[in-house]
């Protein structure tokens, strides 16, 4: 992936609710500066992330090459953006990034189901 953007984020475009969310994020002009990679479409992304790694779980990478997953990579995302930056610091900073880091894998599971939902409201 280029280093010419802030962050790259990897997310699930097959997802209906990762679609709306990523949407919400895409109407900032920041977003400009982010590379935003859909890993639906099974294309390579590098020795340290496969496919089904990002399906199962958002990550983005920064500038630096360096990888973040689940609430790390959240954090790193909201703080790109005015209003968000907040959240961003906050969910980064012990014991909060732990507790978003729970909710986070608390969501995981009922994701399918949530989508379902999504899917159903959406058509």
């Amino acid at each position: 992936m280029s280093h010419d953007y802030v962050l790259n984020v990897y997310f699930d475009g097959s997802c209906p609710l990762c679609q709306r969310e990523i949407a919400i994020y895409r109407r900032f002009p920041e977003a400009a500066a982010i590379q935003w990679v859909d890993v639906s479409n099974g294309e390579d992304l590098g020795a340290d992330l496969s496919c089904a790694a990002a399906m199962a779980r958002f990550h983005v990478r920064d500038s630096e090459g360096r990888l973040f997953s689940g609430a790390a990579a959240f954090s790193q995302m909201w703080r790109k953006f005015p209003g968000w930056r907040w959240l961003g610091w906050l969910s980064a900073w012990p014991p909060m990034s732990w507790m978003f880091e729970l909710a986070y894998r608390l969501f995981l599971p009922i994701r399918p189901t949530l989508q379902k939902w999504v899917r159903r409201w959406s058509s």
